[in-house]
């Protein structure tokens, strides 16, 4: 995972302290905090976000947050432009490994090249430089990714345009052109 300097919510966790056992965390964003992330997201307001991470070693060199993230945000109604609020609660699972780690690596699987994924499977470790990985950007990652690209009052509906309706999806006739053609 990429440091940043300027992620306006941060938990830095010392990789070394970890130990077999797992360690439950608790962490919440602060108002100046809750100021950034709402920039960073463009909405209008966060009013709160909190996670609560079991963390604990992986393999060998490996660590584990597994938990939920949860959330209260304003966003503007994309008809009215009114203020919607909405809850987000995402569970998380992470796992992380050192820069140049074997379990980093995926494997190739055919001769071409391809890398075969499976959608449903585990996702692939994410890597970490340095002794410290980054739990309340990882909460706010998976907060941003739960957003609602387009929210909207329960009670609007947008009906000044139509994309289409069902006479403009039925296929034309071949013959339609030929309609107005005449011999002479």
């Amino acid at each position: 995972m990429r440091q940043d300097d300027d992620t306006p919510f941060s938990y830095p966790v010392k990789v070394g302290h970890i130990s077999a056992n797992p360690v439950e965390v608790t962490i919440s964003a602060d108002a100046q905090e809750r100021a950034g992330l709402a920039e960073l997201w463009s909405v209008l307001e966060v009013k709160a976000l909190s996670a609560t991470f079991e963390i604990r070693r992986w393999k060998r060199d490996g660590v584990r947050l597994k938990g939920r993230v949860t959330a209260d945000i304003v966003q503007a109604c994309v008809v009215t432009l009114d203020p919607v609020s909405s809850h987000i609660d995402e569970p998380v699972e992470v796992v992380f490994v050192p820069e140049g780690s074997k379990l980093a690596r995926m494997a190739v699987t055919n001769e071409t090249g391809e890398m075969l994924l499976d959608p449903d499977g585990p996702d692939a470790p994410e890597v970490f430089t340095g002794d410290t990985i980054d739990a309340g950007a990882v909460a706010a990652e998976h907060a941003a990714l739960a957003i609602d690209p387009y929210p909207r009052r329960a009670d609007v509906a947008f009906s000044g345009h139509i994309e289409s309706t069902e006479a403009d999806d039925r296929k034309p006739s071949p013959f339609a052109a030929l309609k107005d053609w005449k011999k002479d």
